[in-house]
C-alpha cells in the first residue's frame, strides 16, 4: 500500500472542496427535520464529475480509479455543509452504479449508466422489509415469472433516495424455496405501473438524502431488466455491500476534517478566565481525539480502496471501515458541540447539524452491532 498522493489528486481534492462550498452551500438549507432534496444540486454535482468519478469513459463516466475517486468525495464532504446530499451520493454511486456497472450486460449498461452518472438518473438500493434488516435475506417481496419478465410484489422501507428515485435496484425472491440463494435482483424504473415510492419521512439528520418506502403491485419488469441471472442475487447484494460498507463515509471523513479545523480555530479564539479554551487539558485532548479518530478513518477508508482497486473481496476491511468511520463521525461530532459550548449547541451556528447527521451512521448500511458480529464470525468466532 502507498498512499502517496499526486500533485493531480490532491489538486482534484481541493477543487472538489471549493466547488462544494462556492456551488452547494449557498442553495443548501436545514429545516430541522424536515426532508429536503434539490434536484438543482444533484445535477451541479454530476456536471462536476461526482456520481460518475469512476465509471469507464465508454459508459459516460470519468474513468477515475477508486482511490483518486475516494479522495474526491473526500473533498466534497470537505466543502459541502450538507451531509444528507453527500450520502445520497455515495448511496447512488456505490450501492446502484457500481453494481450495475460490474453485474450488469452491454444493453444495460447502455440504458442505465449514462444517466446515472451525467445526473439525469437517480437510483435507490430496495433490499430492506419490515422483517428483513439486519436479516437482510428474509425477504417477502416476490417476483413471479411470467411471459416476458416478472411481476413483483412487495413491500421496501427505509430506503435512501426512494421518494426521488428514478430506477431502484431491487432485491425480490424468485424461488422462495431456495431460500436466500433464490433472491433475484432487479433494475425498476420507477415510472412502471406498480410501482410507487415515498413520501419522504422525517428522520432525525441528513435529511438532504430523502428516506422512504417502495411498494410494488403486480409490477411488471421485463426480463432485460434482471441484474445477473436468477439467484444471483445474494452475490450481488453482498458484493454491492463491500462496496457500499467500504465508501458510504467517504465524504463524511471530510465533514469530520472540516469539523476539527472548526475546533482548532474555535479553540484559539475563545477565551476564559484569561486563556484560550484550547490551553484547557478538557478541551486539548478532545482535539487530539478528533485528530485520531480522522486518521484511522483516512487509512481504514484508502486501504478499502486500494484494495478495491486490486478487485480483492475485503468483508472484513469493508466491516472495520464501516464501524469505526460511523461511530467516529457520532462522536467528533459530539466533541465538536462540547468544544463550542452553547456556540454548538445552536442550531443557528451548525455544529449540531453533525451530531444530528452522525446519529444515523451507526444504524444504516447494517448496525454496528451487526458490524461487531460480522467482524467477529469472519475472525472464526
Amino acid at each position: 500500500m502507498e498512499f502517496g498522493w499526486s500533485e493531480e489528486q490532491l489538486a482534484l481534492r481541493e477543487q472538489a472542496a471549493a466547488f462544494a462550498q462556492r456551488e452547494l452551500n449557498p442553495h443548501e438549507r436545514d429545516a430541522g427535520a424536515e426532508p429536503v432534496f434539490d434536484r438543482e444540486l444533484w445535477q451541479r454535482c454530476a456536471d462536476f464529475g461526482v456520481q460518475g468519478a469512476f465509471v469507464p469513459r465508454e459508459h459516460g463516466g470519468g474513468g477515475r480509479d477508486v482511490l483518486t475517486t475516494v479522495l474526491m468525495l473526500e473533498g466534497i464532504g470537505h466543502g459541502c455543509r450538507d451531509n444528507g446530499l453527500t450520502l445520497g451520493l455515495n448511496g447512488h454511486m456505490w450501492a446502484v452504479t457500481e453494481p450495475v456497472l460490474r453485474f450488469g450486460d452491454a444493453a444495460q449498461h447502455g440504458r442505465w449508466l449514462p444517466g446515472l452518472c451525467n445526473g439525469a438518473l437517480i437510483g435507490a438500493h430496495a433490499m430492506t422489509e419490515l422483517e428483513s434488516g439486519s436479516d437482510a435475506f428474509a425477504l417477502s417481496t416476490r417476483a413471479q415469472r411470467v411471459d416476458g419478465g416478472y411481476l413483483l410484489d412487495g413491500h421496501k422501507v427505509y430506503i435512501g433516495l426512494a421518494p426521488v428515485c428514478d430506477l431502484a435496484l431491487v432485491f425480490a425472491s424468485t424461488n422462495p424455496d431456495r431460500g436466500e440463494w433464490g433472491i433475484s435482483a432487479f433494475v425498476v424504473e420507477a415510472s412502471r405501473d406498480g410501482f410507487t415510492a415515498g413520501p419522504a419521512q422525517q428522520k432525525m439528520g441528513v435529511n438532504g438524502s430523502p428516506l422512504g418506502e417502495v411498494r410494488l403491485s403486480e409490477c411488471f419488469v421485463p426480463e432485460a431488466n434482471r441484474l445477473g441471472p436468477e439467484g444471483a442475487g445474494v452475490s450481488i447484494f453482498n458484493h454491492s455491500m463491500e462496496w457500499e460498507r467500504s465508501f458510504i463515509f467517504t465524504s463524511h471523513v471530510g465533514a469530520m476534517e472540516r469539523q476539527l479545523d472548526e475546533a482548532v480555530r474555535y479553540a484559539g479564539s475563545r477565551r476564559t478566565f484569561g486563556h484560550k479554551i484550547g490551553d484547557y487539558q478538557s478541551v486539548s485532548n478532545r482535539i487530539a481525539d478528533m485528530k485520531l479518530r480522522l486518521e484511522v478513518a483516512k487509512l481504514l477508508m484508502y486501504r478499502c480502496a486500494w484494495l478495491k482497486q486490486t478487485d480483492a473481496r475485503i468483508p472484513i476491511d469493508a466491516a472495520l471501515a464501516k464501524l469505526h468511520i460511523s461511530e467516529a463521525f457520532l462522536q467528533s461530532s459530539l466533541d465538536a458541540v462540547r468544544i463550542h459550548g452553547a456556540v454548538g449547541y445552536l442550531s443557528e451556528h451548525g455544529v449540531e447539524r453533525d451530531l444530528r447527521d452522525a446519529a444515523g451512521g451507526v444504524i444504516y448500511s447494517g448496525t454496528s452491532d451487526i458490524q461487531r458480529q460480522l467482524i467477529a464470525k469472519l475472525l472464526g468466532v
